[in-house]
């Protein structure tokens, strides 16, 4: 049973999420040549403030423009 782990930046709709989480999952079952039922996505959004790149947060980031 795969289970898929994704971090994504917060913002996104619900629609999104779940339209992720379809892809996810189709890609899988393709891939690994599993059900679709045996797939777990787990989806965890991360505030921008705790997202960090370049040494940076994405807040501070955004800021700096």
């Amino acid at each position: 049973m795969p289970i898929i782990q994704v971090q994504v930046l917060e913002g996104r709709s619900d629609e999104k999420i779940k339209e992720l989480i379809a892809g996810i999952t189709d890609t899988a079952v393709r891939t690994l040549e599993v059900k679709p039922e045996q797939v777990r996505v787990i989806v965890q959004t991360v505030p921008h403030k705790y997202w960090g790149v370049g040494g940076v947060t994405k807040d501070e980031e955004k800021s700096q423009l």
